[in-house]
């Protein structure tokens, strides 16, 4: 797609997206001690969604980077697909090492939490990092982007794009992850709601491979000539729109909101293959997600849920220092 910039309006509502949320409980402590020292020499893992992702290279980066400057030791490990069959013994290995805290990024709302209870039953305190798991038991504190809301704003600029007309579409990643469930309930509830006039179609699933996202848009646009609208519900999802819009010739024709920062996102950004990015901000859940499990080691009040920030980039702002901080890292 490629839109050079986009109105104003568009990038206030995406800006402004924010949500710090705040029930606060107090949690026992860890093995490592209680009090103000507690935190002292605690040993605390990070279990990412999928390790070669820039969105979790930029979150363990951070965290190890916090972890450092509290004078603590964080090792990170992660799976090498969003699978629960490759995570669960991730999960697992690390349980079964007993660290003082545990941040993870589970990738499944249901299938893990078995894992990730008996890691908690055995004391250690459990940060859910980005995605979470339905049991509301599980965790000491969550943190992750307002994804309803990257949903709503996603859909809101993907209208104006498209002038409120014609049909648009989600392909996204699969059913049962918390945050791109999330997603398109806020992009679904506000196109339904707020742009009648657009049809919108059935929800693809790609498995998070870009080839299956390439033949999906090309079928679509096949079966629905009238396509006007895509949202690509992660980073491997816009990758394979963006590729299937050129190979169908579409590519400016069909406007694409797409959520993350990644760098091959950026890339595609500068050469108008996408029209937006909704960023999120990987390096402070990693930040957060260090400075809750200590909290909850050290026996003092931990937030319950956070929210961070999200932003537009678009090709207009991406030279902006304040915007241009949400891109993700591919190396830390």
């Amino acid at each position: 797609m490629p839109t050079t910039s986009r109105p104003r309006t568009l990038v206030r509502c995406c800006a402004a997206l924010a949500l710090t949320a705040a029930a606060t409980a107090g949690c026992g402590s860890g093995s490592a001690g209680s009090g103000p020292d507690g935190a002292k020499g605690a040993t605390l893992k990070l279990v990412t969604g999928v390790k070669s992702d820039p969105f979790y290279i930029t979150m363990a980066c951070a965290a190890q980077d916090e972890a450092k400057k509290r004078g603590v030791k964080l090792t990170v490990d992660g799976s090498a697909q969003w699978d629960v069959a490759v995570q669960r013994p991730v999960i697992d290995s690390v349980g079964a090492s007993r660290p003082d805290g545990l941040l993870v990024s589970p990738v499944d709302t249901q299938a893990l939490t078995p894992s990730l209870a008996q890691v908690q039953n055995a004391g250690t305190k459990v940060v859910l990092v980005d995605t979470a798991v339905s049991d509301a038991s599980i965790g000491v504190s969550r943190i992750s982007s307002d994804n309803e809301a990257g949903g709503r704003t996603a859909a809101k600029a993907l209208a104006e794009l498209m002038g409120d007309k014609g049909s648009a579409i989600v392909i996204s990643v699969k059913p049962g992850v918390s945050t791109t469930d999330a997603r398109i309930k806020g992009f679904t509830e506000e196109m339904k709601a707020g742009h009648p006039a657009i049809t919108l179609l059935p929800v693809l699933y790609d498995n998070d491979l870009p080839a299956t996202a390439a033949s999906q848009i090309q079928a679509t646009l096949a079966a629905h000539p009238d396509l006007g609208g895509v949202f690509a519900g992660n980073t491997n999802t816009a990758q394979g729109v963006a590729t299937g819009l050129q190979a169908a010739g579409r590519q400016g024709g069909v406007k694409v909101a797409a959520f993350d920062a990644e760098p091959d996102e950026v890339t595609a950004l500068k050469n108008g293959a996408l029209d937006i990015l909704v960023a999120q901000d990987p390096a402070g859940i990693g930040t957060q997600g260090v400075d809750q499990a200590l909290a909850a080691i050290e026996g003092k009040p931990v937030t319950a849920r956070i929210g961070t920030t999200m932003v537009a980039i678009t090709k207009a702002n991406l030279d902006d220092p304040a915007v241009n901080k949400y891109v993700y890292r591919s190396a830390c």
